[in-house]
This record gives structure tokens, C-alpha cells and sequence, in this order.
């Protein structure tokens, strides 16, 4: 689980309604029915008509990434690639064979297969580039689609706000009424604001940065599968992949 998403979910949303019920307003006046169908189904559609059935299917998947996937550790990445590289340089590329079961990572599973298999560095390295690049296009669809999200949401709770006025203004001849379907307009907007703003992009801001630590741990395979299939120095290769890190990632004994 990760908490802070949830925290972050828990203060933004109290925030509103805790303010909304210190101003003396009541929750049950916020859940308008027609309001929620509108901003929510509406928003939905919208952004669905930009995107394709395979992407729209990968909904959960990516909502599963904001609130569970565990964090990549990159110093354990780094011991991994630094002990098969200590192995290969006594024993051989072959020797790394028998490492393969141990090796939990499939990317990483793949770019020792292809050194093993003598593909030139070269080459190994623009295999493993053409992956990064499609890994990476797939989550940045994943992040657009809730940047969709909260750029067309504002604009469906106006829709609904608008339509709110029309039947407020078609009751005029009785002002009590008026005043009430007045208030409950501009629920659709509260709604339309506060999804995107407390949901939808702060979820695809969350997915960017899901991918740019991934993305970080592609690098880091890459560059350490490509040294080790040169013969490398081990220490050379993991001194290089540390250079990756932030200086507050790395241990006291690599300093």
C-alpha cells in the first residue's frame, strides 16, 4: 500500500468537507445525484472518446500502480548487478546461466539472457533501449489519460451548473425554490473542481512519478548489463550505477 497516496487522498478530501461543514453546510447536500451522473459518467465518456478499449481496460491495473505497487530498490538492483558481475568475470558470461532462477526481475532476466547469448554490446544495448521506450510510451498513456480526466472535468460540472441554472430560472415564480435549485447548481462544478483537483491529476502526477523511478531502474540494468558484457571491472560497473543514485540513496559504504 502506498501511503502516502492515501494520506494525501484522506487530508485534500477532509480539508473540503471539513470546511464545507464549518461554514455550516451539510453532507447530504453535496451527493446530487444528477450532479455525480454528469461530472463523473460525462468526464468518463469524454476522455474515453480520446483513447482506445485497451487503454481504457488498463484503468484498474494503473490505479493498482498509484495505491500498491511496492517502490524499486535501486541499491539492491546495484548489489545484484554487481555480484553477477564479479561471477561473470571469474567464471565467464556462460557462468551466469545457472544465476538466472535467482534473478526475480524480468528485464533484467532479459538483458543478462541476451549477454549471455553473445549479442555485441551494441546491439544489447538498443534491444534494451527499443523496451525502455515502449515501456515508457505505455505509462505516459496512463498518465494522460487522467490528465484528460481532470482537464475535462471542470468543464462538465459547468455543463452541469449551466443546466442547474436553466431549471433554477424556470422556476422564478416561486423564490424559495429558485434560491435552493440556485445552490444545488453549483454542486456540479464543486464536483467537476475538486475530482480533478483532488483526484484525477494528482493521480497522473503520481503515475509520472512511478514511471521516472522505473524508468531509473531500466536505466540502471541497461548500462550495468551492457558494462558487464564488456568485461567491465566490477567495481568500475558498480561505481558507474551509483552515479545514478541521489547521494541520500546511497549506504555510508559506497561513499
Amino acid at each position: 500500500m502506498d501511503i502516502t497516496t492515501v494520506f494525501g487522498l484522506i487530508i485534500g478530501i477532509g480539508a473540503v468537507l471539513i470546511a464545507f461543514l464549518m461554514e455550516g453546510g451539510h453532507i447530504s447536500a453535496l451527493f446530487q445525484m444528477p450532479a455525480m451522473i454528469l461530472v463523473i459518467f460525462g468526464t468518463f465518456g469524454a476522455a474515453a472518446i480520446t483513447t482506445s478499449f485497451s487503454q481504457l481496460i488498463s484503468i484498474p491495473k494503473l490505479l493498482g500502480v498509484v495505491f500498491f505497487e511496492k517502490r524499486l530498490n535501486s541499491q539492491e538492483l546495484i548489489e545484484v548487478i554487481f555480484d553477477l558481475s564479479q561471477k561473470s568475470r571469474k567464471n565467464g558470461l556462460l557462468s551466469l546461466e545457472k544465476e538466472m532462477s535467482r534473478v526475480n526481475d524480468s528485464f533484467l532476466k532479459k538483458a543478462i539472457q541476451l549477454a549471455i547469448d553473445g549479442f555485441e554490446t551494441n546491439k544489447i544495448r538498443e534491444i534494451l533501449d527499443i523496451e525502455i521506450s515502449y515501456i515508457e510510451e505505455r505509462h505516459k498513456a496512463g498518465s494522460a489519460f487522467f490528465q484528460k480526466l481532470g482537464g475535462f472535468s471542470p468543464t462538465l460540472g459547468i455543463i452541469g451548473t449551466v443546466l442547474g441554472l436553466i431549471h433554477a430560472l424556470s422556476r422564478m415564480d416561486s423564490s424559495a425554490n429558485m434560491a435552493s435549485s440556485i445552490a444545488s447548481a453549483f454542486i456540479a462544478t464543486l464536483w467537476g473542481v475538486a475530482l480533478a483537483n483532488l483526484i484525477y491529476l494528482p493521480i497522473a502526477d503520481k503515475l509520472k512519478a512511478k514511471h521516472q523511478e522505473e524508468a531509473l531502474h531500466l536505466e540502471i540494468i541497461s548500462e550495468g548489463v551492457v558494462s558487464l558484457a564488456m568485461g567491465d571491472n566490477p567495481r568500475v560497473i558498480k561505481m558507474k550505477l551509483l552515479s545514478f543514485l541521489l547521494p541520500n540513496k546511497k549506504t555510508s559504504e559506497d561513499l
